[in-house]
């Protein structure tokens, strides 16, 4: 059995519009053929819903699904079993009409490139005029004022994922697919980059998923918290995460965040399923 993800209430409230629904995945399989006719189920029955301007992280053990459910809603794979639909439409047409942000681990930046052509870049792929004004915006939005000229190299890995998110909002996408963004990063500058994150987050509001192992990222950054059971994946539970924003220091040492982390860490090892 399935379990699923439902939206938060919304207040009845006649003079607020509605939330819409911006990501439905409905009874999702996922099965890969591996060599030899031998194949692999990476996701089991996963249903879950995220409203427009929510930020959710996924959680989970290694090899659980958790990029796969990625993949999904950015099109790149499709479910085996049951669908998955991005404002009610299929995950591809919204990217073919580029309405989707990416930015992975790997920053995957042009290294010939400056800090503003790489930001600019999903203009030039989408064939559009580069708008100056938005990439001005975005190279303030993520502290890179006075490295439009830099290249990949100059920076640090930090600033790199700067780059890289700023590229992901540059054709103010409809919603944003971050997976394990700053895995490889230092935990000082992980810290930081959890709270450039978030501001960003405040001032866009973009419907967000983020992927993450880091039980701590996931409760500074979302709103709600899906924890995926192991191999196959599937929603083992869900978690609003209430602390008021931003989420300064004086939040994540409190008695009441760390008794959700460990409440978190527990499920997460309890998790049934191999890992891989």
């Amino acid at each position: 059995m399935s379990t699923i993800a439902t939206l938060p209430a919304i207040a009845a409230d006649p003079t607020e519009p509605a939330t819409r629904t911006a990501v439905s995945v409905i009874g999702a399989d996922k099965i890969f053929t591996l060599g030899r006719g031998k194949k692999l189920q990476a996701l089991a029955e996963v249903d879950l819903e995220i409203a427009e301007g929510e930020f959710v992280a996924i959680i989970g053990p290694s090899g659980c699904g958790k990029s796969t459910v990625l993949r999904l809603a950015a099109g790149l794979d499709e479910p085996t079993n049951g669908r998955v639909e991005i404002f009610g439409a299929e995950p591809r047409q919204l990217a073919r009409q580029h309405r989707l942000g990416v930015a992975f681990q790997e920053h995957a930046l042009l290294p010939w490139a400056s800090v503003r052509s790489n930001i600019a870049l999903p203009f030039k792929v989408a064939g559009r005029p580069v708008d100056d004004a938005r990439v001005d915006g975005l190279i303030d939005l993520v502290g890179l004022t006075g490295f439009e000229k830099a290249r990949p190299k100059q920076l640090s890995g930090g600033m790199r994922q700067r780059v890289s998110i700023a590229r992901a909002l540059a054709l103010s996408p409809d919603l944003l697919l971050l997976d394990e963004p700053f895995g490889a990063l230092d935990a000082v500058t992980r810290r930081r980059m959890n709270a450039e994150l978030a501001r960003i987050w405040g001032e866009e509001k973009i419907t967000t998923i983020l992927v993450t192992h880091d039980v701590d990222e996931a409760l500074i950054l979302a709103d709600r918290v899906i924890v995926m059971t192991g191999r196959p994946g599937h929603v083992r539970t869900v978690k609003t995460v209430d602390f008021p924003r931003p989420r300064d220091a004086e939040i994540t040492r409190s008695s009441e965040f760390h008794a959700l982390v460990d409440e978190l860490t527990c499920l997460l090892d309890a998790s049934d399923g191999a890992a891989a």
